[in-house]
């Protein structure tokens, strides 16, 4: 892929899940869990891991948590974005790396919401000087398979025909 090409579907990708973000954002889901979304800006995350470096996959994250923040956001939901968002991206980028051959997008998606809420779990303890917040996680693990399934099978059938585009 030549350079140009390469800037171009990168910034595509990061307008593309500022747009799913504000979507979202707009969306009244009575999920059963608080502060539970579907994710749908981790679609640009999964398709990026598979279609470039680890550096420019950061790049995408850093830059799509930082202009949904200034979109919409505010320092504390920076602070959850970025927090979840690196993690699930670190999780997501070694588990895609040690068991390229045996799991699937689908997995790696629900491994990554999963961190997601992990990281924002661990963001939220610290802001608000209590572990017992830890006690919320459970739930929010049923929430995030079930968000992490969708992700990843609406990442599943949106790879090949954005590879076939760009290859």
């Amino acid at each position: 892929m030549s350079k140009t090409k390469k800037i171009t579907l990168i910034s595509l990708l990061v307008a593309q899940g500022l747009v799913l973000y504000m979507f979202e954002r707009m969306l009244p889901l009575p999920f059963i869990t608080p502060g539970a979304k579907l994710g749908l800006s981790n679609i640009v995350t999964l398709v990026a891991l598979y279609m470039f470096s680890f550096k420019e996959v950061l790049l995408i994250v850093i830059l799509r948590v930082i202009l949904s923040t200034f979109f919409g956001g505010s320092l504390s939901s920076f602070l959850y974005s970025i927090a979840g968002g690196l993690l699930s991206f670190f999780a997501m980028y070694f588990i895609k790396k040690i068991g390229q051959d045996n799991v699937s997008t689908i997995g790696i998606s629900m491994i990554g919401a999963v961190s997601h809420n992990i990281g924002q779990i661990i963001v939220a303890a610290l802001v608000i000087q209590n572990a017992m917040i830890v006690t919320y996680l459970p739930i929010l693990m049923v929430a995030a398979i079930g968000t992490g399934f969708f992700v990843g099978i609406t990442s599943k059938y949106l790879l090949p025909y954005i590879k076939r585009v760009y290859s």
